[in-house]
This record gives C-alpha cells, sequence and structure tokens, in this order.
C-alpha cells in the first residue's frame, strides 16, 4: 500500500495532538504544518479583546483561518504531517455565524476530499491533559468535550475514515501511531532529520474571494478596547474560546 502523503491530527483543544504531530515531524522526517489559528491571533494581537464580544469580528477570524489552513496545505507539495485540519470549523459552529457561508463554498468539498485522501487521527479529550500551560488557562471541560462531539460529527458528517487514538499515555499513542503508519507503508527513518516548517506566505487576495475581503477587513478594523480581564489572560481566554 502506498504511503498516505498527509497525515492530519484532529480533535478539541487540550488532546495533544500538536505534542503527537511533532513525534511524527522528527521521527518520520516530515514537515509540518502548525496550527494556523495562533498565527493568525498573533496578527490580531491589538484586537483580541473584541473578539470576547464582536460576533463580526469572530467571523472574520474563523473565516480567515480556515482560508489559511487550506493556503498551508496547497504551498507543501509532497507529504507532511498537520495538527489541524477542518477543526475551526467545529469552533465557528460554536461561536461564530459563518458555517453556512462555508459550507456553499466550493473549497470546502475539495478540501474535504484532500483530507478524505490522508491518513486522519482523531485524538479524544481527558481530563488530565486540562492544564495550565502558558497558552490557555481555565479550559473547560464542558467546551472541550463540545468541540469533541463536533469534530466527530463533522468526520461522520463528511465520510471522512480516521483512527481513534483515545489512550491517554504517550507511550500508547506513540505505539498506536507506528503500527497504522506502519501499515500504511509509512516507515521511521533513522537519524531523520527534522524538516523545515511549512511557510505561508501572504498571497495576494483576489477580489472575488470572500474570505480574503474579509481578511482585509480584519486588517482595517479598528481596537476595541471593552472592560475584562488583564490583557494576558484576555489573550488565553480568547484563544481558547474561539478556535
Amino acid at each position: 500500500m502506498a504511503a498516505p502523503t498527509r497525515i492530519y491530527l484532529v480533535g478539541a483543544h487540550s488532546t495533544g495532538k500538536t505534542t503527537l504531530a511533532r513525534w511524527i515531524r522528527d521521527r518520520y522526517g516530515l514537515p509540518m504544518i502548525s496550527e494556523v489559528a495562533r498565527g493568525v491571533l498573533a496578527e490580531m494581537e491589538e484586537q483580541l479583546d473584541s473578539l470576547r464580544t464582536d460576533v463580526a469580528l469572530v467571523d472574520r477570524y474563523q473565516a480567515e483561518v480556515f482560508r489559511r489552513q487550506i493556503q498551508a496545505e496547497e504551498l507543501q507539495s509532497g507529504a507532511f504531517v498537520s495538527d489541524r485540519a477542518f477543526c475551526n470549523l467545529a469552533y465557528a459552529a460554536q461561536h461564530a455565524t459563518i458555517l453556512h457561508q462555508v459550507a456553499a463554498d466550493p473549497r470546502l468539498q475539495g478540501y474535504i476530499d484532500s483530507v478524505r485522501g490522508g491518513l486522519v487521527f482523531y485524538l479524544r479529550p481527558h481530563r488530565e491533559l486540562l492544564c495550565e500551560d502558558g497558552v490557555r488557562a481555565g479550559v473547560a471541560w464542558e467546551e472541550v468535550v463540545r468541540i469533541d462531539g463536533m469534530v466527530k460529527f463533522m468526520l461522520e458528517w463528511f465520510g471522512i475514515s480516521y483512527v481513534p487514538i483515545d489512550a491517554l499515555s504517550m507511550q500508547e499513542r506513540i505505539r498506536l501511531t507506528e503500527r497504522v503508519l506502519g501499515l500504511a507503508g509509512l516507515h521511521a527513518t533513522e537519524g531523520a532529520t527534522v524538516a523545515p516548517p511549512v511557510t505561508r506566505p501572504a498571497a495576494a487576495p483576489r477580489a472575488d474571494d470572500p474570505f480574503a475581503r474579509q481578511a482585509d477587513a480584519l486588517e482595517r478594523e479598528p481596537a476595541v478596547e471593552i472592560p475584562g480581564p488583564p490583557a494576558r489572560m484576555a489573550r488565553r481566554d480568547v484563544a481558547e474560546s474561539t478556535r
């Protein structure tokens, strides 16, 4: 069987997707597409507080995350591992109002077809993984469970085959991952050099691209200050509630 060219790790936040993706990157010498949502949030540094109350801004944020994920994968012509796929649509379903627009966009079907052609690992949540990590604060178990359920719904709705990873132990996760990748024809490279990360240069927006127009509008959106917790805490809370 031919080795898969695309490996996706999907699931809710705080399930260890990035940790396992990095292990696959190092073990198999594959380029890694890191979570694009963090990059978009970093670009929106001055506007994060307004994400707590501005639904229109959340819409533009989620649309841009979806667009960037597709762009990042298109820029990688060979094999790669990604710690996300369509996961941000699960957050859009909870916190934004753009899901019907995304569903009507022809790029969605093309992207789902691409994901179907890869190998998808679905990481399930564990309470033990909900800990302070310098990015997230006050992670709510109920929110993790809601997002987990939405990701599973999308996997089934789109007819995407997946390998569930339920184990909490990293050792057991690695054993399962090695077994599945081996059966798929992908083998570890001894002394593999870590492949450089996939670069994501900003492409010039097209006039007929609604997601690009939303991104342009985001750049022009004035920052809005609202009463709330200190900026550092607000940034971490927003990262959790809008991803």
